[in-house]
């Protein structure tokens, strides 16, 4: 009579359910953590510039630089909240924030603008408008901040006396879809002062890199491209962001650098790029 086979121990089929579980889990995980972790890990990058003839008392300012916080729909309060804490922290002398405030919903700056109103700087807080600001409501937007005292410059300059020393401020408008005048916005300078550039945009510095007056040049946009491979770099990088995507540049005698942004834009999702909070402390050199 023949045999019946004999019945599976099962040790077999649970070896190979483990190893699927496994490697399905191992597959998810670098989704998992660019949807879920990497977005919310805040990281402080902080910078010393030296910058030629830098007046004795504008040695050792620190600038605290937010950009894109792109509030709603996938970035939320709680995130943007955090990041006003610790910039604070930082006990800034001067706070500037490099555009895209909103991303789908123009009321949403109702809601931003209270928080970004927190914070805290000797010599104020200035921001300009990016390309998704200017696209969805170019009036309402500036006005939403500017109804919680923060400063918006559009194509203009703020000078700031930092004891015997002079700080020029400018901001240009948006150069996607706003009209940046530079000579406009560099109207009120005056001779002796160290100028700082705001533009949303940091390609741009090819064409402003060009007015010596400039001795650094603050821009987001890029969100670092959100996606950084290792060996490969950014997967993804916007229109006049593609150049200058992250981090500090030297063009002739302008200092650039490019933040990579508190919020996500339309792929929610961050990996080897996390939010930024950026730290700048001006230094003298050559």
């Amino acid at each position: 009579m023949n045999q019946l086979p004999e019945k599976p121990s099962g040790k077999g089929g649970g070896w190979v359910a483990k190893t699927a579980v496994f490697a399905t889990t191992a597959a998810l995980a670098p989704l998992i953590y660019s949807l879920r972790i990497e977005p919310q890990k805040l990281t402080i990058e902080s910078v010393a510039i030296p910058i030629p003839k830098l007046h004795p008392a504008l040695e050792g300012l620190r600038i605290v630089q937010l950009s894109d916080f792109h509030l709603h729909p996938h970035t939320q309060l709680p995130l943007i909240e955090r990041a006003v804490a610790q910039a604070n922290a930082l006990r800034p002398d001067l706070v500037v924030l490099t555009g895209d405030f909103v991303l789908d919903y123009i009321e949403s700056i109702f809601d931003l603008a209270p928080v970004l109103g927190q914070l805290n700087a000797r010599y104020g807080v200035f921001c300009i408008m990016g390309n998704h600001d200017v696209k969805m409501n170019d009036i309402i937007i500036p006005r939403g901040l500017r109804d919680e005292r923060l400063h918006v410059l559009r194509n203009e300059g703020v000078m700031l006396s930092v004891g015997a020393g002079k700080l020029y401020l400018a901001g240009v408008d948006d150069g996607v879809y706003g009209r940046p005048n530079l000579l406009q916005a560099m109207a009120k300078w005056q001779p002796g002062a160290t100028t700082i550039l705001l533009a949303h945009e940091p390609d741009f510095a090819d064409a402003y890199h060009h007015d010596p007056r400039i001795a650094l040049q603050l821009s987001g946009h890029t969100h670092g491209g959100q996606v950084n491979l290792p060996g490969y770099g950014p997967l993804i990088l916007p229109r006049f962001g593609k150049k200058y995507h992250t981090g500090l540049y030297r063009l002739q005698q302008m200092w650039l650098y490019t933040n990579r942004g508190i919020g996500v834009g339309g792929i929610p999702v961050r990996f080897n790029c996390p939010p930024e909070i950026t730290e700048i402390t001006l230094t003298r050199g050559e």
